[in-house]
């Protein structure tokens, strides 16, 4: 078995074939070649990745040198148990959790992995834009908080003030406020988040050492916010902060999770007691 690679590319689907396609065809033209790929399917029928779109990307990228891995994740027990069986499979000392309906730009994970090595903290989330919103301006949603200083812990839950910074990455805002500032993709400013979904770049130890997702087990087969609940443990440990400019854009499908009653950090709190869980 080679070296792992710097990075591991973590993408959870379900019934998306033609979304996951895509977002593996952005993975292909990325500057930054040091990663590889981890996919799991929990599809009712045949899995995402079975199709010949999606196999002819995957040879593309066994091509370019990066070690791909098709796997099932069956039966399903949760969104939180999906991530932490990708988190087992990870080698590399990051890992990317991204979405099966995102679409990166070419220099997205080089600059992800970069702010994560210079920072040292334990992640860096590129908030996913959805550009049917390009011409939506809402000012009163566009309020930012930089990291002027290196990315230190903060304390993040339902109901305090900072959790309203996630106000900043509905619909187009971030793309408004980034173009607002004149920032090229060669730069780099980071921001204090409530947190960041789609695209988010961890420390794999300091993942791991916040509890990954194993919380699933406290959680009922039908959930959503796993992957909020986990940035808020780590960044109460280890700090966590927004990339901007943002190269993530949301394919802006239909969720495959339309039950929503049971919200992971409403129920969870964030050192992992339960709080009515249903």
């Amino acid at each position: 078995m080679r070296a792992a690679a710097r990075a591991d590319v973590l993408i959870p689907t379900c019934n998306r074939p033609i979304a996951l396609a895509a977002t593996l065809a952005t993975l292909v033209g990325q500057d930054f070649r040091d990663f590889d790929v981890v996919v799991s399917d929990q599809s009712d029928g045949p899995a995402a990745f079975d199709t010949a779109e999606a196999r002819s990307i995957v040879r593309l990228l066994q091509t370019r040198g990066h070690q791909v891995r098709l796997l099932r994740n069956l039966p399903r027990r949760g969104l939180a148990q999906q991530r932490q069986f990708l988190l087992e499979q990870a080698r590399a000392s990051a890992v990317l959790f991204l979405d099966d309906d995102v679409l990166l730009e070419p220099e997205q994970i080089g600059r992800m992995v970069a702010a994560l090595e210079e920072q040292a903290c334990g992640f860096v989330g590129s908030a996913v834009i959805g550009l049917s919103f390009r011409d939506d301006v809402r000012p009163h949603q566009q309020a930012v908080e930089f990291w002027d200083t290196p990315v230190e812990p903060e304390q993040v839950a339902p109901g305090t003030p900072q959790w309203q910074r996630h106000l900043l990455h509905n619909a187009a805002n971030l793309w408004h406020v980034q173009r607002r500032l004149g920032l090229s993709p060669q730069e780099r400013r980071l921001y204090k988040v409530a947190w960041t979904g789609g695209c988010v770049l961890y420390d794999t130890a300091k993942l791991r050492a916040a509890g990954g997702f194993e919380f699933w087990r406290e959680l009922p087969e039908v959930h959503c916010g796993e992957d909020v609940l986990a940035q808020l443990r780590v960044m109460a440990r280890f700090g966590g902060c927004g990339l901007m400019p943002s190269g993530a854009y949301h394919q802006e499908l239909p969720t495959t999770v339309p039950e929503r009653d049971c919200d992971a950090p409403q129920v969870l709190d964030p050192h992992g007691v339960a709080a009515g869980v249903p």
